[in-house]
């Protein structure tokens, strides 16, 4: 099964993913895409630290997606990917970001088909607002928005959360 789980912010997408590993009963690892470059991140990371299971495998990995999920793809493991939104805006902060995004995101797409593992994709759905300011947040939006209608056009389930409750878009 392969779930892309879409929110807002503090929309409990994180925690709903969380739960939907814990049921799975598999061996989890948790690949966290954060970079904690501000204090306010650093915090919000370890706070998702500390919600996590022991026994959990977090793998920190803010670009080399799809190389990460092939490396730990495995029958009896859950892959929980949170957050595709902090991916994409690593990538796009990138001095050869154009480049770069276009290969992730392709490999990305392209390894999903054949990974042997359970997959969990948390993302943020940020198009729901204003078009924002500013040439790289509009670039943002606008690739968000492309990255999460095709990953929901190639995943067997998409849930929508709002105010904590999860709304199944695709089942």
């Amino acid at each position: 099964m392969q779930t892309l789980i879409l929110g807002g912010a503090r929309s409990g997408k994180s925690r709903y993913a969380e739960q939907l590993a814990l049921q799975s009963q598999k061996s989890v690892v948790y690949i966290a895409t954060a970079q904690a470059q501000d204090a306010e991140m650093q915090t919000r990371i370890r706070h998702h630290q500390a919600s996590r299971p022991l026994e959990w495998l977090t793998i920190e990995e803010p670009l080399s997606l799809a190389a990460t999920l092939e490396q730990y793809a495995q029958p009896e493991r859950l892959l929980l990917v949170d957050c595709l939104t902090l991916w994409l805006t690593n990538l796009l902060c990138l001095e050869e970001s154009e480049q770069r995004l276009l290969a992730e995101t392709n490999a990305l797409y392209a390894a999903l088909p054949n990974l042997n593992s359970e997959v969990i994709l948390v993302s943020n759905e940020t198009g729901l607002g204003v078009v924002p300011l500013g040439e790289l947040t509009r670039r943002y939006v606008d690739e968000a928005g492309r990255l999460h209608q095709r990953l929901a056009a190639q995943m067997q389930q998409v849930i929508f959360m709002l105010a904590g409750l999860p709304q199944i878009l695709k089942t």
